[in-house]
């Protein structure tokens, strides 16, 4: 399993941004896909998530009504669309996978892009 986030950069406030994460080798027992971020010096947080099924979304609530999630099954791919941005939504984000394992969840990582939100 192999997850390639994509389209980060560097915006001004106000500005949109939309990122995206291909995965390949898909397990068919993934259920969830998700971005997370971590600005410097701070802890990792979740940004939102979706399911691979019914296509469920869940957002936290420092990007609610801002970013929207969505996914393409066809073509493997999460989007993370990202509007209104402020200089503290500024983080490396990072595409997480979550697949169902006989004995617990599996987690699987992209490699993170940057995004940076000038004032």
């Amino acid at each position: 399993v192999q997850l390639q986030a994509s389209g980060g950069g560097l915006v001004q406030a106000g500005g949109s941004l939309r990122l995206s994460c291909v995965v390949s080798g898909r397990p068919i027992s993934s259920y969830l896909m998700a971005w997370f971020r971590q600005a410097p010096g701070k802890e990792q947080e979740f940004v939102a998530a979706v399911t691979w099924t019914t296509s469920a979304t869940y957002y936290a609530d420092s990007v609610k009504g801002r970013f929207t999630i969505s996914r393409d099954n066809a073509k493997n791919t999460v989007y993370l669309q990202m509007n209104s941005l402020k200089p503290e939504d500024t983080a490396i984000y990072y595409c997480n996978l979550r697949v169902a394992l006989p004995r617990g969840i599996g987690n699987y990582w992209g490699q993170g892009t940057l995004v940076t939100v000038s004032s």
